[in-house]
Parts: structure tokens; C-alpha cells; sequence
């Protein structure tokens, strides 16, 4: 296989520019072009078409500089989504973008696209974009200083060959995202459909016939976490990572504290099970990591009458209204209290109504948890092959090379 060249951005590139921002409340429109923002782009998945807003034309057509080509790198340069990035698909186009995203476009003759795209992705870049913007209250960096960050280059057919591993690997993981998604919206239209837009004349007679109404708190078990920093991990191998709000929401990662596997199991949380944040930020999750050590400010919620998800999707009805509760106590940080849960109501079927409902729901929840399971697996083998095979350190035969 050939040897790799050190490089720079701004060899293997035919432009580095950023997008336009039009106006305050000129060129946006309900139906349009694609207009792409830093809120799309993402450390570790593809571009996500949901967040695209539009522009008319005539904005498109005004706005050059912002207009996007296919295999182009969106790059976010400031703020919070600083680092970010996504790679700019046919199916996206026509599309423009804003004045805090550089547009990064590949000379295809030196450098796959999909591969500069997996290289901007790698956690040293990203640490390292952010650690040149230094520690002003609005990070940024400048074209020049993305033109200047180094790479080591393989030729293209090993590129190619790096590329097709790691891109396999995201169409999975963005495969099962998306069916995630969908048996999602499968379990709440569900939901709604039984429970929340039932017809009027079925309110009342043989269909309501044994359902009740029972508070929130009645139908399922809401543990409180432990105060963590009371049982320090002792050592590296009696420990499990803690789950707090943060991590509930972006996982476990390297800055996430550890704490003694000792403590109570009734604290311990494992993958599949549901944890609902009641204080700062009101969500509930099936917790898809690996097993951790519940915080305080998160319970645990379980039950040994009624099955997962009835009250996980209970709860989740009752979030909105958990949010506009916490939101109005005069504190920094918003909560609710339990007796928020008991004044939450619950429609409660009939036992046999609720087996039938269980047929249905059961596998949906089934498979949304192997989803997630398989989805953390990939994504640890992604984020670990992908500075190997981006430095070099672990190379992948391909065709040229397999002829010699």
C-alpha cells in the first residue's frame, strides 16, 4: 500500500468560504429552498433534514456565496455548535447556508470527499478546532485557520477503501436511528389514539366499561437517585459511571464521574430501563448506556402492576405539563415535586383491554431497545476505528492495492 503525505485543509480544497444570513425576517418562507444551520450539524451523525428551514428563491439565487454543492463539508465556525459538521448530500440541493458555517469544498482530484468528512468528525480535530477559538464568550475560527489544520493523506484508493468501512458503519447506525424513530411515532399515535382523541360516544358504556382514572403516581414506582458524591468510586474496577441529567442526554462520555458499585442495586440503572429528569431539564428516556449509578434529581421509574410502556408513555404525556409547572417556580433551577405526580391522571383500561394494548406496544418497546443497544455498540466500534483508520495506524486493503 502507498505511503501517506502530510497536507493542510487548504491544499486539498478548492474553497473554504461561509454562507450568508439574510436579513432579519426577509427570504424565509414555509416551502422553499433548503436552508441549512449550524442546529443540523452534528459531532457523529449525518446532516439531520428535519431542522432545515427555507428561503425563496430569489433569496437563492442573490445569495452565491451561501449556495451549497453536493459532497460539499459544512462546518460550523462559532458559537455553541462550534466543531460540528456534516457532508452535503444531491438530495439536499438546492440549498444555502448562514454566515456561521464555513462551506468546505473537496478538490475531488486529491482528496475524497466522504473521507475530509470523516476526518472533520475525529474528537483530537474537534478539540482542537475549539481549543484555537481560546475562551472568548462567542467561539470562532476563521477560514485561514481551517485552511491551515494539518492531515495525513493516503492515496485515493485508500481513501475510498477507509471511507466505505466507516460510511457502512453510519448507514447502520443512522438505519437504526431511523426506525427508532418510527416505531416512536408508531407507540404515540398508539397512545393517542387509545387514550387521548378517544370519540365521545365511547366515553361512557360498554368500550369505557372497568377503565378508571388513578393518579400518575399510583400506576408505577418514582425512585430518587442517591447523592453520588457521597460514594466515590474506590477503585477502577468496583465502579459504574453516574447518570445525570446531562448524561441522560448526551450519554456517558470521558467527563462523566464514577462512583463505588457498591451502593444500593436499587440504584443501579441499566439499559432499557425508564429514567425521567425532574428537575433543570424535564424529560423522560428509555436509558439506552451502559449500566450507571442514578443521581439525585432523576427517578427511576418502575412498577410490578402495570407494564413499561404504559407508564413510560404516561409519564412522557404528562412532560409538557411537568415543564410549564417547573417553569413557573421562582427558582434558578425548575422541578417538580411529587405531588406534582399525584395530581398527573392516569386512564387505566381494563385489565384484558390492557393485554391486547400490550400485545401491540410490547414489541414495539422491544425492539426499540435492541435498536438503541446495537446503535451504542456500533457507534463504540465507529469511534474507534475512525483516528486508527484516519491516521493510519490500522490500514484497509483495497483494490489497487490487492492487484499488486
Amino acid at each position: 500500500m502507498g505511503e501517506w503525505s502530510a497536507t493542510t485543509i487548504g491544499k486539498v480544497t478548492s474553497l473554504v468560504t461561509k454562507g450568508t444570513t439574510p436579513p432579519k425576517g426577509k427570504g424565509f418562507v414555509d416551502v422553499g429552498v433548503n436552508y441549512i444551520k449550524s442546529d443540523s450539524l452534528s459531532y457523529d451523525r449525518p446532516i439531520d433534514t428535519s431542522l432545515f428551514v427555507a428561503i425563496d428563491y430569489e433569496t437563492h439565487r442573490l445569495f452565491k456565496r451561501s449556495q451549497i454543492e453536493a459532497s460539499d463539508i459544512l462546518f460550523s465556525m462559532a458559537g455553541a455548535f462550534l466543531g460540528k459538521s456534516g457532508m452535503a448530500e444531491a438530495s439536499m440541493l438546492p440549498a444555502n447556508t448562514n454566515q456561521a458555517v464555513a462551506i468546505i469544498r473537496p478538490d475531488q482530484n486529491i482528496v475524497e470527499p466522504l473521507f475530509l468528512g470523516l476526518f472533520f468528525r475525529q474528537k483530537s480535530i474537534i478539540e482542537f478546532v475549539n481549543n484555537l477559538s481560546g475562551q472568548s464568550a462567542q467561539p470562532n475560527i476563521n477560514f485561514q485557520e481551517i485552511k491551515s489544520i494539518e492531515l495525513m493523506l493516503p492515496e485515493l484508493p485508500e481513501q475510498r477503501a477507509i471511507a466505505s468501512v466507516l460510511s457502512s458503519l453510519d448507514a447502520k447506525i443512522d438505519l437504526l436511528h431511523r426506525q427508532n424513530k418510527t416505531l416512536e411515532a408508531m407507540a404515540e399515535t398508539l397512545f393517542r389514539q387509545w387514550f387521548v382523541e378517544r370519540r365521545p360516544e365511547a366515553l361512557e358504556g360498554e368500550a369505557e366499561e372497568g377503565w378508571e382514572q388513578r393518579p400518575l403516581s399510583s400506576i408505577a414506582n418514582y425512585l430518587n437517585g442517591v447523592a453520588c458524591q457521597k460514594y466515590p468510586a474506590k477503585d477502577p474496577v468496583n465502579r459504574l459511571p453516574v447518570l445525570k441529567i446531562k448524561e441522560l442526554g448526551s450519554g456517558i462520555t470521558d467527563s462523566s464521574d464514577w462512583a463505588t458499585s457498591t451502593i444500593d442495586p436499587k440504584y443501579h440503572v441499566v439499559a432499557g430501563d425508564v429514567v425521567f429528569s425532574w428537575s433543570a431539564k424535564i424529560m423522560v428516556k428509555l436509558w439506552d448506556g451502559p449500566k450507571a449509578v442514578l443521581n439525585q434529581h432523576l427517578f427511576k421509574v418502575t412498577s410490578e402492576e402495570f407494564p413499561k410502556w404504559f407508564y413510560f408513555m404516561w409519564t412522557k404525556h404528562h412532560v409538557d405539563e411537568f415543564v410549564s409547572i417547573a417553569e413557573s417556580h421562582a427558582t434558578t433551577f425548575g422541578h417538580i415535586k411529587r405531588g406534582d405526580l399525584d395530581e398527573a391522571m392516569v386512564r387505566v383500561p381494563a385489565p384484558e383491554r390492557l393485554k391486547e394494548m400490550s400485545l401491540v406496544m410490547d414489541p414495539l418497546f422491544e425492539k426499540h431497545i435492541i435498536n438503541s443497544t446495537q446503535i451504542k455498540s456500533l457507534t463504540a466500534l465507529r469511534d474507534t476505528l475512525l483516528p486508527k483508520l484516519m491516521s493510519g495506524e490500522v490500514r484497509v486493503q483495497h483494490q489497487e492495492a490487492l492487484s499488486r
